[in-house]
């Protein structure tokens, strides 16, 4: 049998032994993707780290409200109005608080993030052997090869007491920021011919203004870019249990293995792109748009695009809006709207205004044409996500492509920790194993000689 008909034959038999009947999934009431009928998720565990409020339940009907991002009992919209009106970055103190469970004082923050940027530098030799030498053209491969590597340095890798996670956790958050600056400059001189800039990490700096710094350099940053990376890692630095890449998290800790391979586990999850990369989706929609219509004010142009795009016939094949649609919130997303609120004075900064209001014109116009052209009823509306918004910040800043999702995990690496400790000091010894019902059926062994 030559080669191209052996996986021919190979590659129908894999897909056939593949199928299940669509059928089973209801009569055996599977609940895939863990979520329920109702669009609402699986409830599989309990935890005391954040919540993520998009709708109430009202016996069996779901009722949408306008979204709540709570950490720690605490409203976002308080958190960032508490630490933006005093003048200074929030990122720090809610790694902080996701960590403790408490707001710090003013000692104990400046203490907490003195050990953070105390432990931001990486060994040279690490640098040199994990991601200079090791080339790689996704920076997010790069930060879970390196994260491993870690794990070599750690003479008490495997230690899951809590004093030892912690010192794990406050580590591996120091340094991610690293490791992605580092590894964006590789690939941008081994794949694009830029100029390889190693720059050590400053401990005077914020994480937002010290990452800004690794990438662009000194004084090539303004204070408003600064404030908005900030915001975008306070943002998105934890949304639950249920998210996938958190989720992720749990699993493999479950099963109390160390530290660096769960990071691992979720950053592999995060790289997906049913999970991360959408506000780089968005981006390529918007220049989509921007090139594909006359006039960005003119409501009925934009609306016939967004027609277009749900009918596959324009910005690919999708079918998909990106950046509108999320699984728990329904009328707004708190991210969204928080993230939107500082980025028009990004969009003055950088002269993008006539961008910035096609953006909100999107916003405005995307939930009703999506509801009417899938017949959606009101309680199935749905917003705009803060990957609508992520990106154009992002763009804005001047970070480059390659950096939209690593940043994502910049953030989250902190709720990722968070709930590790939580599943094993509170859940331990509690392996995650949910179940799955074989539908294959029987066959019989046949023997070699009798097979076709």
């Amino acid at each position: 049998m030559t080669d191209n008909k052996f996986n021919s034959k190979f590659e129908e038999s894999v897909w056939n032994a593949s199928q299940i009947e669509p059928a089973l999934f209801d009569k055996f009431d599977v609940k895939r993707g863990l979520r329920n009928n109702d669009k609402t998720g699986v409830l599989v565990g309990l935890t005391n780290i954040g919540d993520v409020i998009g709708y109430e339940k009202t016996g069996d009907k779901v009722v949408a409200i306008p979204g709540k991002l709570i950490y720690r009992g605490i409203d976002i919209e308080d958190i960032v109005a508490g630490y933006q009106k005093e003048g200074r970055h929030g990122f720090d103190e809610t790694v902080y608080l996701l960590l403790t469970g408490k707001l710090p004082t003013r000692e104990e923050l400046k203490a907490f993030s003195d050990r953070l940027a105390s432990l931001r530098a990486l060994p040279d030799n690490f640098i040199n052997d994990m991601i200079l030498t090791l080339k790689g053209r996704d920076v997010l491969n790069m930060l879970a090869r390196s994260i491993l590597a870690l794990y070599t340095l750690d003479d008490n890798a495997d230690d899951i007491s809590l004093p030892n996670m912690l010192n794990q956790t406050i580590n591996i958050i120091a340094k991610f920021p690293s490791i992605i600056a580092y590894s964006y400059q590789a690939l941008s001189h081994a794949y694009k011919g830029k100029t390889l800039s190693i720059r050590y990490p400053q401990k005077d700096l914020s994480t937002a203004e010290n990452f800004l710094y690794m990438v662009k350099g000194s004084s090539r940053y303004t204070k408003l870019e600064a404030d908005l990376l900030d915001l975008a890692l306070v943002l998105h630095a934890e949304h639950g249990g249920g998210n996938n890449s958190t989720f992720t998290m749990r699993v493999t800790s479950s099963t109390e293995t160390d530290i660096y391979s769960s990071v691992t586990s979720a950053i592999g999850s995060l790289k997906g792109p049913l999970h991360g990369g959408a506000n780089l989706r968005v981006l390529e929609m918007m220049t989509d748009m921007k090139a594909n219509i006359t006039d960005w004010k003119d409501e009925k142009q934009v609306e016939d695009y967004l027609i277009k795009v749900l009918q596959g016939k324009a910005n690919g094949t999708s079918g998909k809006i990106y950046g509108i649609g999320h699984a728990v919130y329904t009328i707004s997303d708190p991210r969204a709207v928080l993230l939107r609120a500082r980025a028009r004075d990004l969009a003055v900064e950088k002269e993008k205004v006539d961008e910035f209001d096609l953006y909100q014109l999107v916003e405005k116009l995307a939930p009703d044409v999506f509801a009417k052209f899938k017949g959606f009823t009101q309680e199935r509306r749905n917003c705009i996500n803060v990957d609508f918004y992520s990106g154009f910040v992002y763009s804005c800043i001047g970070m480059p492509e390659e950096l939209y999702t690593p940043l994502f995990a910049m953030a989250r690496i902190a709720g990722w920790c968070t709930h590790r400790i939580e599943e094993l000091t509170f859940t331990a010894k509690r392996l995650i194993r949910p179940g799955f019902k074989s539908v294959y059926g029987k066959q019989n062994y046949i023997p070699m000689e009798e097979r076709q």
